[in-house]
């Protein structure tokens, strides 16, 4: 009788822990979600900074002048940017930031094309906002 007791309460107070130590498995920790929220912080500034250079390089102040538009209105719409818009535009902005970088004296007609659609994507997102 003291054995199928025995045999009772451990059965017993397995079924009751084991729900408690499966859920325990999902539960991320505050370190790590601490640095996963860093990293996208991080990745988000770095990613506006890159927008930014290329804003700021005087071929594409020299484009967006002869368009009529205005850069501290791009400037300012980058800050409020994140997600798949800021992507985006990182993306693009990583190209002309390349093919500037390449020690180009002019401007050929396929980087004024993408600082236009840059320029265009972060008129239309802030005109959305």
């Amino acid at each position: 009788m003291r054995k199928s007791t025995s045999i009772v309460a451990i059965l017993l107070m397995a079924v009751t822990l084991a729900p408690r130590v499966q859920a325990q498995t999902g539960v991320a920790s505050q370190a790590l979600l601490d640095a996963a929220v860093q990293q996208h912080v991080a990745t988000t500034e770095a990613n506006r900074a890159t927008v930014l250079r290329v804003l700021d390089h005087p071929d594409v102040k020299a484009v967006a002048g002869r368009l009529g538009v205005d850069l501290r209105t791009a400037a300012d719409a980058v800050s409020t940017l994140d997600g798949q818009d800021l992507q985006t535009l990182t993306a693009q902005a990583n190209q002309v930031d390349e093919v500037l970088a390449g020690g180009q004296s002019k401007v050929v007609l396929s980087t004024t094309v993408i600082i236009i659609a840059l320029l265009v994507i972060i008129l239309i997102i802030v005109a959305v906002d």
